[in-house]
């Protein structure tokens, strides 16, 4: 069998599961092993209620007590008995199942895995995994696979597949230096990937993560080297001078640049008007530091000029929100831009009628999304693009935008806080400033970390803050259940907060799953404070601003890497409200307590970065989410960090010996390479 081999050639696949697979883009041999587990599942002992800790996931050997009793809320149902032995018992809720009350019998022994926390005088477990008790020793102390799936492909038959597929692979060729291999005592990339897959041991799956983590670094640092080599050979070939406009901007705002933003904005102004070079620079700032002024400015430069600039955003609530700012501004402050807003949802008269203005340039400014990209989109002298949340955005496509006009400038901005000698590293090829202050008007967000017991209180302040008018957001790490059933998903915690709250709050979801119409509609309604409680996965993250939301509340919080969390909990404290960020630790094991203590005592997303690059070692896995803004599918910035920089050294090691990878020794180096970027391997930043 070979990885390009479609799925049908596995025993076992049909028309009908191959068509199902391609739902989650497994179309060959190749995808099916790259598809990775999402999390795995770790059977602990199994103890009595006695010896349960509490905030945490555990593993519960008892009889059920009292007969299970249903009871009906509406639209909810929940059936609730306690278990245990004798005095000593804990009560068991489980949510929307109540034909387990024909099922599970008092008298009868289970054994219940899931959080423990307490209410009152009491523990507590909601919605556990129940096993009998042959069955759950069967599995104790295994490492089981849980992946991503589609209606119609169980986790168990994805399993299955995979191990069939590793089994009937003999070999693949290796893609990295055998000297490298050697150095760093790595195991092959099969090898790694049966480990990924099959793990026996905690340790086991850590040593070929590791690998893998290698991998995928030094392959993109290597395309990262070449892209370099394309950006930097530009010149400057659209002279500046300074202009009036910006300063007098400057000094009509409501508020005073920082010095962060005026030195930014001066090194960039410096660099257009004077550089001999282009200009090639990532505006790194927290969440709330003001890069957008800065942008504006940039813009206000090359408008005022005779040029012409673009303005890209990640989603399209955000692209109308830059549009109306600058706008206003325009108004305002009577500056010479001429604005048109590009998007996906923009009609088609109107789109074709602003593509022929934007071409003629009767427009100097063009804000958009990734319409902006497309091929028909004309400018008639671009000199400046602009990227705003450079992640959302792949490589390919900045520099697609990049490319309508002759050595343009490019800016991009992102607001995910990187120690910089990672920074340095992922963005080798662009000149870094950071604007390290936030403006001083803002009220520093006040933090919380809290176990799953504290949900009814945090619940409570959420409808207080929206009766003085005021919104909030929840955030939990799926979308449905039926993947991690001990992770707090979406649709049932909407259903569930709607229930609790009934007419008087408006509850909302929002999800990636969702069609981008639809979600726009939906970021749109609650920007327009039609929605009062909006219940999302991480897709908020990025592309809305609601100054009105003062309530950040992190389900499963452990869950997430740090820098993922502070970029959520950017969200809020945008408005002159005092705002408040609820982190729901799920875990509440001494790792966990002490990595969220971070969040709780510090606003700043890059002290919060370094601590985090500090505290995390390898002992992550694979689980939900941990940087949260790079696309690697094996590695992660933090937690392989080490690997990052060794990387680096390597490629560029490699690089000076063949340059351009001719050596015989190299082929399968270089054919791996070329491999990777038709995939547009550079997209992952």
């Amino acid at each position: 069998m070979q990885i390009t081999d479609e799925v049908t050639a596995l025993k076992g696949i049909g028309e009908k599961s191959a068509k199902l697979l391609d739902k989650l883009q497994i179309h060959t041999i190749d995808d099916l092993i790259h598809h990775l587990p999402r999390d795995y599942e770790v059977f602990e002992d199994a103890v009595p209620v006695g010896q349960l800790e509490e905030n945490c996931k555990n593993a519960m050997l008892g009889k059920i007590l009292t007969a299970p009793k249903l009871l009906k809320l509406k639209r909810l149902s929940m059936l609730q008995f306690y278990a245990g032995e004798g005095e000593e018992r804990i009560r068991i809720t489980i949510f929307n199942m109540p034909y387990l009350a024909k099922t599970l019998k008092a008298g009868t022994t289970y054994v219940f895995v899931g959080n423990v926390y307490k209410k009152g005088s009491y523990l507590c477990m909601d919605q556990p995994s129940i096993y009998k008790p042959e069955s759950y020793a069967a599995k104790r102390k295994e490492l089981q696979p849980i992946y991503a799936k589609t209606k119609g492909i169980s986790n168990e038959a994805l399993t299955k597949y995979i191990k069939a597929s590793l089994k009937e692979l003999r070999d693949l060729p290796e893609v990295l230096p055998l000297q490298t291999i050697r150095e760093l005592g790595f195991c092959s990339h099969l090898e790694a990937l049966r480990m990924i897959h099959m793990p026996e041991s905690k340790e086991q799956l850590l040593f070929a993560k590791k690998r893998l983590a290698y991998e995928e670094f030094f392959y993109f640092l290597l395309s990262m080297n070449f892209l370099s080599e394309e950006l930097s050979a530009g010149s400057n070939s659209h002279p500046m001078i300074p202009v009036a406009d910006t300063r007098r901007l400057i000094e009509q705002l409501p508020f005073r640049l920082t010095a962060s933003q005026r030195k930014v904005y001066e090194e960039i102004e410096n660099q257009m008007c004077k550089g001999e070079a282009v200009v090639n620079r990532l505006i790194q700032g927290d969440v709330g530091s003001g890069k957008t002024i800065v942008a504006i400015l940039c813009l206000l430069l090359c408008v005022a000029n005779g040029y012409q600039g673009a303005f890209m955003a990640p989603t399209e609530v955000l692209a109308v929100q830059h549009y109306e700012e600058i706008a206003r501004m325009t108004e305002q402050h009577h500056l010479p831009f001429r604005p048109v807003l590009l998007t996906g949802s923009v009609s088609a008269k109107q789109k074709r009628e602003a593509k022929e203005a934007i071409e003629e340039g009767r427009y100097n400014l063009v804000i958009g999304t990734h319409a902006l990209i497309e091929d028909n989109v004309i400018f008639s002298k671009l000199a400046l693009v602009i990227t705003d949340e450079q992640h959302r955005f792949g490589v390919a496509q900045r520099d697609k935008i990049a490319g309508k006009g002759e050595n343009v400038h490019t800016i991009v901005m992102s607001a995910t806080p990187i120690p910089r000698s990672l920074a340095i590293v992922l963005y080798g090829n662009l000149a870094v400033s950071t604007i390290s202050e936030l403006p001083a008007n803002r009220l520093p967000i006040k933090n919380c970390v809290v176990g799953p017991g504290y949900r009814d209180t945090a619940h409570k302040f959420i409808l207080e803050q929206v009766q003085k008018g005021r919104q909030a957001y929840v955030i939990c790490p799926m979308v449905e259940s039926g993947i991690m059933e001990e992770l707090e998903n979406v649709k049932d915690y909407q259903k569930l907060l709607q229930e609790k709250y009934g007419d008087a709050v408006r509850v909302a979801c929002l999800h990636g799953k969702m069609r981008p119409k639809e979600k726009n509609e939906i970021m749109d309604s609650f920007a327009g404070g039609d929605i009062d409680v909006l219940v999302s996965t991480t897709v908020i993250e990025v592309g809305i601003n609601v100054p009105n939301a003062t309530v950040m509340m992190v389900e499963n919080a452990d869950r997430f890497g740090l820098a993922a969390l502070h970029q959520i909990r950017g969200r809020v404290g945008r408005g002159e409200e005092q705002s408040y960020c609820i982190f729901v630790d799920t875990k509440g094991s001494e790792a966990s307590k002490k990595r969220l203590d971070i969040l709780n005592h510090s606003n700043d997303g890059f002290h919060i970065a370094n601590e985090d690059l500090k505290l995390r070692g390898p002992g992550d896995m694979l689980g939900v989410m941990q940087s949260g803004d790079f696309a690697f599918r094996f590695a992660d910035i933090y937690d392989d960090s080490a690997m990052l920089l060794r990387a680096s050294g390597d490629v560029k090691a490699l690089l000076a010996e063949d340059r351009l990878l001719e050596m015989e020794e190299h082929a399968q180096i270089r054919h791996q390479l070329e491999l990777l970027s038709e995939q547009d391997y550079r997209n992952v930043l």
